[in-house]
Parts: C-alpha cells; structure tokens; sequence
C-alpha cells in the first residue's frame, strides 16, 4: 500500500488544487427535511470533468511521467468519468490517450472524452469486456495500460474527502459510491490520516453488486451482468487491491435499485437543482433508505458526478427509470 498518511495526501490535494480548486459541499435543508437528519452534499459534480475522477488522474498521471518518463501514449477502460479525467491530464502532459467503452455507453460521455483529445474504441458489452481489450491492445501497441485502480489514483481522489472532513469534522456517517472502489478508498484514507471516527458506507447497484458481496464474503465475488443506468457503479468484477484495503475499513455496505437511484436523482433536482448521473445519485438513495437510522444525524453523501445523458435525465425527471437492458431480456412486467 503506497503512502496514506496525511503529509503525503495534503502534498497529493495540493497537486489537485493546483487544476482544480476544491469542490464546494453544502447542508440543503430541504434535504434535511426529507430525511429527518442534517444532510451535506459533497458536489463533485462541480469539476471541469464533471466528476471526482479528476482528481485522481492528475496525481496519476503526475506520477507516470516521473515513473515512467518514456511513455508516450496511455490506454484505459471506462464508463465515462474515469477516461476524461485521463484524457485531461494525459493531454495537458503530452501523451496520447486510447480509451475503451463498452457498446452502448452514454453517447455524451463517449463525446467529452474525444473533446478532451481521446481516441475512442467501442468493444464488449460492459466494462469487464472493455477492460479486457484494453489490456489486449495496451500489449500490441506498446501502451501504457491505466487501470480503473490504483494507489496514486486514492491518493488524488483523498483530496475531496480532506475537504469534506476540513470542513464540516463531526459527520456521523459518509455514503459514498463503489465502482472500482478509488473513491471509497480514498474517503478512508482521509478520514483515517485526520484520526476521524466517521462511519464510511459503499454504496453499490442492487443488480451489480460484487462489491458488496466480496465485502460481506471477504473474497472476490463477481457478477453476470452489469445492468443499471448507474453506470459509474456497473463494475461486475471488484478489484482486489480495493477490497484489501476497504474490507477492513469500510462500516457496511448498502445496495438500491435502479427505481430508488432514479428517484433520487429527481429528489436532487427539486431539492438542491443539481442534475446528478445514475452513480452520482446512489448515495443519496442509500441514505433516503437508510432514513430511520439516521434520524438526526449529520450525514454527508458524495455527488460523485454529473455527467447524465440528456435522454436519459428527461426520462428521469418524467418520473420514470431507464431501462439499460437489451430487448430480450426486458419484459412487460418491468
């Protein structure tokens, strides 16, 4: 495990916040009062990524060109939110940047990453199968392959939860998203270089829920499939460098549904007028489920992203859930 003590996470943030100034987090009392506790809102939605992969990618990058200064070119698998920051920063460092998606992924993803500066392949029907190429063709092109974890990606992702803690050090509990896990991991590792007690809580899809799994299991379980329109979360596989470090870590885990995901992300919008992506609304859906148990609390969930295709807000803020799923596997029940 690379160096997480607070020396080095404060030289990490200030690497950070040297592109990107610290992200703002408010208590939103129309929140509070849905739930009955005092909710913070840590908008990572607020970076010029949209999202808090920015961060980690800055000290990633910062690292490879020290490390490996003969690179010329990177390769990744991603969603969405994970490619940008990489192409942002690989970019603004001189290199080249080949990012895989998976069939069907958000069109307006797939469009920030090429203004970033991406080449962008399209292989697989989830992240599993795009991870899979990606490491193909890092081996047959002589690319340097990014992966979705990593010591110095936590150490970049930490800054948003110093910031989170600088602020406001008496939170009872953090909700916080798991894909691969850099941003739970780096929650914990803030919270535990301040000395802090706060409660860290995953929260994953109910229909990809490997991570919560292995937790629960203490070892790797993986899924069938990852459909959920949180995509940010649609991780069937967990990484094991993630769970060595969060298992012992983390309070629990908690898994919602697409319906519940959907619904926060419209209570967002009436409630704070941010426009929250499938994975950057899950922790306030594990919240609002969680409700009675936090009655009073001071709670903190993290607004992980923003990045929510057009077609698919207008669906959601219609009252409805998008269905990512192909056509023979839906039914007229669902």
């Amino acid at each position: 495990m690379d160096d997480f003590t607070l020396t080095s996470l404060r030289a990490a943030a200030d690497l950070v916040h040297a592109q990107v100034p610290p992200t703002p987090q408010y208590a939103w009392p129309l929140l509070a009062a849905r739930t009955g506790c005092e909710v913070w809102v840590k908008h990572e939605n607020h970076t010029p990524t949209g999202a808090f992969k920015v961060r980690g990618a800055i000290t990633y990058i910062d690292w490879l060109t020290r490390a490996h200064p003969e690179v010329r070119g990177i390769i990744t698998a991603t969603r969405g939110n994970h490619g940008q920051a990489q192409v942002r920063a690989a970019t603004a460092a001189g290199i080249s940047a080949t990012i895989i998606v998976p069939h069907g992924n958000a069109l307006e993803k797939n469009a920030a990453m090429r203004a970033f500066g991406a080449t962008l392949i399209e292989h697989g029907q989830d992240f599993d199968s795009a991870k899979a190429e990606a490491m193909s063709r890092a081996a047959q092109y002589g690319l340097y392959m990014v992966p979705a974890y990593h010591d110095q990606l936590v150490r970049g992702v930490a800054s948003y939860g110093l910031e989170l803690f600088d602020a406001v050090p008496d939170l009872d509990t953090v909700y916080v998203p798991v894909g691969c896990g850099s941003g739970l991991c780096g929650t914990i590792a803030a919270r535990d270089a301040l000395g802090l007690r706060t409660k860290v809580v995953g929260v994953v899809s109910a229909h990809v829920d490997g991570a919560k799994q292995s937790f629960e299991q203490g070892r790797l379980v993986g899924t069938e499939s990852a459909w959920t329109f949180a995509d940010g979360v649609a991780v069937c596989t967990p990484v094991q460098a993630a769970l060595d470090y969060f298992g012992p870590r983390a309070d629990r885990f908690v898994a919602v549904t697409d319906d519940e995901v959907a619904e926060a992300v419209r209570i967002y919008w009436q409630d704070t007028h941010n426009l929250a992506e499938g994975a950057g609304a899950v922790a306030l859906a594990a919240l609002i489920q969680e409700k009675e148990a936090m009655r009073g609390k001071k709670v903190a969930v993290i607004l992980s992203g923003g990045n929510c295709d057009m077609t698919q807000a207008a669906e959601i803020l219609a009252g409805g859930t998008p269905d990512v799923r192909p056509a023979h596997l839906r039914t007229k029940a669902s």
